[in-house]
């Protein structure tokens, strides 16, 4: 056989000896150099030097300062810091993965995040900053009472810890790829120092991370995108050989919310998710409520706005490319990558492997986005835990030197607990992307659903929006559990765009194919033949929506079974243009009318300094003369 070789009827490479193995060709490409570690090493050393400074030079205590800041930080620090708090290891692989397998619809949730930032500026961003928060999860006590407060932390706390080992775990699948070092291995490691950062220097030390990380993050896949465009022949080809796949296209207009990606799942689902992920998360309100002024958070939302949007143009650009490269012999059939998400990081090896430093450049860039993720849940589950979970339950309140070990203590055991279930992650055999959208609905849904009846809706009380929370969990905890069960039995598949391995120069074992083997009349089906259950197919996109109307219906039930004292609400509780439908009792003093009075003292005081300035000037003119 020659070194051109022919393939078997199936389209598989033949074994032969004249060609290279793929375990030969994974090995050549694991070429991490002393470099590389380098730039790796120095990334997690300016991290470190970060937290040192902030939490023994320019150290401050206290809840506050710890927490948000003093709430006196810069706009735009946190700007950044929103974008690559936000942008994780999961946008950064996750996206390029999906546009290779199924192609460019889910880039259109670009267009739900526009319409989000309307909606955040008008509606909650000045409810929280008014209230001077720091935990978000007190406005519902405030707006209900302390069972809601309680629900509402603990649907947080479950969302955190099921995201952040998926957000630890999918850059160690990076490191995996281009060095071969095992993920239990890394992510340990990288964790310590993300884990010690955020404990001895807070937010302070979170969002100046963050800083340097954004700047990683972009560089890293500017570098490779622009490198790996020229490298296979230029935009034009790029664009060419995916049109040619099909992976360039609209989404569906389909109306069924089975199918996976449709434009209205896109964009009226994307819009709800990305509501809830932006505007209540504690991850995001905690770096708007450390600006001092509402003017100065709504301009690093829309810096946030665009700076996401950028990124996942950036990432899904990233998808294209992988194709364009690889569009003759796919590495997920050949086994050259040996997970999904390692799609990337394969790219990089191929584009970057011979120029010492910059494959340490692109980890350095991917492991930044996590440890900006998992700084900030850190950070935020010790607000959450201090304020919500233990603070109303003792009766002696915490010195300050207490309530920073106290912090302290709870970012190290929740961030070791976090690298303990990556294990838990490694088994599921779902994308990331979908898998963190999918299990994070589960406590989404009905936390914006609470949320939401809370600013909206003045006439839901705390019943209505208790039995209605716990509704939303439960419906969605079933719903969202066993969809991803069925998945990862394979009961349930989805169609994916063609690949072939016609071009491989390489020789791999036949083996069952993780795109090709799943014929198109049997997506849907299981072993036995059966179909699951149509709510199981529901698309992951609607997953949000479902537990925020199934909260918000069960609310309204109990409300009207109960019964809600409009009269006795703080107006300052609802969204700015739902208070002026609330009538309120006159004997009530709200928070607007005492921001009244300061404004109207702060006048009169400055008429009458006005006064003795002006008379003091004509006493000194009448002496002159």
């Amino acid at each position: 056989m020659t070194s051109e070789g022919t393939s078997d009827d199936l389209g598989l490479a033949n074994w032969a000896p004249e060609r290279p193995t793929v375990q030969e060709i994974s090995e050549s490409m694991q070429n991490f150099g002393t470099l590389d570690y380098t730039m790796f090493a120095a990334m997690l050393t300016a991290c470190g030097m970060v937290g040192i400074y902030f939490g023994f030079v320019n150290k401050s205590s206290g809840e506050d300062e710890y927490l948000v800041g003093g709430r006196n930080m810069k706009m735009f620090p946190v700007s950044l810091s929103l974008i690559a708090s936000f942008i994780s290891g999961i946008s950064l692989l996750g996206t390029p993965t999906e546009i290779y397998v199924h192609g460019t619809s889910y880039l259109f949730i670009g267009c739900a995040v526009v319409f989000v930032g309307f909606v955040i500026s008008i509606v909650f961003l000045p409810v929280f900053h008014d209230l001077k928060l720091t935990s978000t999860y007190e406005y519902l006590e405030k707006r209900f009472d302390k069972r809601i407060r309680l629900l509402g932390s603990i649907l947080f706390a479950i969302g955190i810890m099921t995201w952040l080992p998926i957000v630890i775990y999918v850059p160690a699948l990076a490191f995996n790829q281009v060095t071969g070092v095992n993920i239990h291995i890394i992510t340990p490691f990288v964790c310590i120092v993300c884990i010690f950062y955020t404990c001895v220097g807070g937010l302070k030390a979170v969002v100046w991370t963050d800083f340097i990380q954004t700047f990683l993050m972009f560089g890293s896949m500017l570098l490779i995108i622009i490198k790996g465009t020229v490298d296979v022949g230029g935009f034009s080809l790029v664009i060419r050989r995916n049109l040619e796949s099909g992976r360039l296209e609209f989404p569906t207009t389909d109306w069924s919310p089975l199918t996976r990606h449709t434009i209205w799942a896109l964009t009226i689902g994307g819009f709800v998710h990305w509501v809830q992920i932006s505007a209540i998360n504690q991850n995001m309100i905690q770096r708007y409520l450390s600006l001092p002024t509402l003017q100065s958070a709504r301009r690093a939302l829309w810096c946030f706005i665009v700076g996401v949007i950028t990124l996942i143009g950036i990432c899904g650009y990233a998808g294209l490319l992988i194709y364009a490269w690889y569009h003759e012999c796919d590495p997920l059939t050949t086994k050259l990558a040996r997970a999904k998400d390692q799609l990337l990081p394969l790219l990089v090896m191929n584009v970057l492997g011979d120029f010492p430093g910059l494959p340490g450049i692109f980890v350095a860039g991917v492991f930044s986005a996590a440890l900006s993720s998992l700084s900030t849940g850190l950070n935020s589950m010790a607000a959450v835990v201090l304020e919500d979970f233990v603070k109303p339950f003792i009766k002696t309140p915490f010195t300050r030197r207490a309530a920073d070990i106290f912090m302290k203590l709870t970012v190290v055991i929740l961030g070791v607990t976090c690298v303990g279930l990556v294990f838990v992650v490694e088994q599921t055999g779902t994308q990331v992307l979908q898998l963190s959208i999918s299990l994070g609905a589960i406590t989404n849904g009905p936390s914006l659903g609470i949320f939401s009846m809370g600013m909206l809706l003045p006439w839901i009380n705390g019943q209505g929006a208790l039995i209605g929370g716990l509704a939303g969990l439960s419906f969605m905890g079933w719903l969202g559990l066993s969809a991803e069960a069925a998945i990862a039995s394979g009961q349930i598949k989805f169609d994916v765009k063609p690949v072939t391995t016609e071009g491989c120069t390489y020789s791999f074992p036949q083996a069952e194919n993780l795109l090709l083997s799943v014929p198109p009349d049997s997506i849907l089906d299981n072993a036995n033949g059966e179909e699951p259950w149509a709510l199981y197919r529901l698309s992951y996109l609607w997953y949000t929506m479902t537990g925020a109307l199934v909260t918000i219906s069960v609310g309204l039930i109990v409300t009207l079974i109960t019964s809600q004292n409009v009269e006795k609400l703080d107006p300052m509780l609802l969204a700015p243009f739902v208070r002026k439908y609330v009538n309120t009792s006159s004997k009530d003093v709200t928070l607007e009318e005492l921001h009244q009075v300061k404004i109207t003292k702060s006048e009169k005081n400055e008429k009458v300094a006005s006064r003795i300035i002006n008379e003091d000037d004509k006493l000194l003119e009448a002496t002159s003369t």
